[in-house]
């Protein structure tokens, strides 16, 4: 309730600012350098332009390849609100012409990050000294080996200069389009898409990857890596299955208006259809949404249904159905988004919903069933756009599968 009452005080006080007759001052076009204080020696630096669209402001907000716009920002008086695309988050504070100061806020999971931002043609790292070494390639990397619940990943980077851009892959997704420098033996990469803030730190050598991946100031995870061009994490398409006793996929839950969907309903009998487990809080299951829409856009037709099932942390079932509401209307999804669970995105309770599955492992998750109602195939996680080449390999792949579903 504390934490609550707070956001209440926050945004009151940043939006009460304004003076009869005081107008807002005009922020700087152009470049701008943003960043999110994750501890007390660490920041986590993006870049961004600012440009006005009917006197509006809009953000473009830049990790490697990645570009976000960002075009939902109200200010009154020297306060400025700047909701993020798609998500919950929002950035809250106030502002003169060159500088922005505030906080990252996500309600629902009570957190908040201190900002800031400034104009100027700046770096997103800035470096004193050339690279020493190369992180080009392959690395077989483990997160948390420090404790009783260690995590592998591949990490896939590519280096110029100093510059690096490449992500983590997990079994489980990917963690962004990372962008960064190596100055001298110390390497820096990091990542801001308006749900995630992550911050990579590590000193590298020839063969070795040692440091610290920081989400947000909530949560800490040492990492060591090694160079390995062999290394692979477990296929995609082994890690979740139906439970014994089980041949068949079943659901029940409400869409916006109330009323309960399953796949017993008229609409998918005799149909192709493909569920997907998801959160509109989760920028992996955005990823896939928009491939999805996307997919159906170039490739229609009626034997093949998609329908979402939503594992959303915010707090009331009014909050969530709004996330999903802005979700289809951001990416225009065309089919229908079912509430599965409100006020936590645990997924030892996800699965409590799901009986038939043996674990609910990642958000995203995609269960292919073909016109006989039958499981052919589980996928856990999805490689996103910053994965390269394993994005287009899961692309065929994905393209394959369902042509097989649809004329077999």
């Amino acid at each position: 309730m504390q934490k609550t009452f707070f956001f209440i005080v926050v945004l009151s006080v940043l939006f009460s600012c304004k003076q009869k007759g005081q107008d807002s001052p005009k922020l700087v076009e152009g470049d701008w350098l943003g960043q999110l204080q994750v501890s007390d020696t660490e920041v986590l630096p993006f870049n961004f332009t600012l440009s006005y669209l009917n006197d509006t402001p809009v953000i473009k907000m830049y990790n490697a390849d990645e570009v976000i716009t960002v075009d939902e920002i109200e200010t009154k008086g020297d306060s400025i609100l700047i909701q993020m695309p798609v998500f919950e988050g929002y950035i809250a504070g106030i502002f003169s012409a060159d500088v922005i100061t505030g906080d990252f806020i996500k309600e629902s999971l009570n957190r908040i990050v201190p900002f800031s931002a400034r104009p100027g043609d700046l770096p997103r790292f800035s470096t004193n000294q050339d690279a020493s070494v190369d992180v080009s390639g392959v690395w077989e990397t483990y997160f948390d080996y420090d404790t009783d619940a260690p995590y592998a990943a591949k990490g896939i980077f590519e280096q110029e200069g100093n510059k690096v851009m490449g992500t983590f892959r997990t079994k489980t997704g990917d963690y962004r389009y990372l962008e960064g420098v190596v100055e001298g033996d110390s390497l820096k990469l990091s990542t801001f898409d308006g749900a995630h803030a992550f911050l990579f730190t590590a000193k590298v050598s020839d063969s070795t990857l040692e440091g610290a991946f920081y989400s947000g100031n909530h949560s800490v995870e040492k990492f060591r890596a090694n160079r390995n061009a062999d290394f692979e994490l477990p296929d995609a398409n082994t890690l979740t299955y139906l439970n014994e006793g089980y041949d068949s996929f079943e659901f029940s839950f409400p869409n916006a208006d109330g009323q309960m969907v399953g796949l017993k309903d008229g609409e998918y009998k005799d149909k192709v259809v493909l569920v997907q487990i998801m959160g509109t809080w989760c920028p992996n299951c955005l990823d896939e949404t928009k491939f999805y829409v996307d997919y159906l856009k170039k490739n229609p037709n009626e034997d093949l249904k998609i329908v979402a099932l939503a594992f959303e942390y915010a707090k009331t079932e009014e909050k969530a159905f709004e996330g999903i509401k802005r979700l289809k209307e951001r990416i225009d999804v065309p089919y229908p988004i079912l509430l599965a669970q409100y006020g936590t995105s645990n997924k030892i309770k996800a699965n409590e919903k799901l009986p038939a599955l043996n674990h609910v492992l990642s958000y995203p998750t995609t269960i292919y069933i073909n016109k006989a109602g039958k499981v052919k195939k589980i996928h856990t996680g999805f490689n996103g756009p910053a994965t390269g080449e394993k994005h287009e390999s899961f692309k065929r792949e994905f393209h394959k599968t369902v042509q097989e579903l649809l004329t077999g």
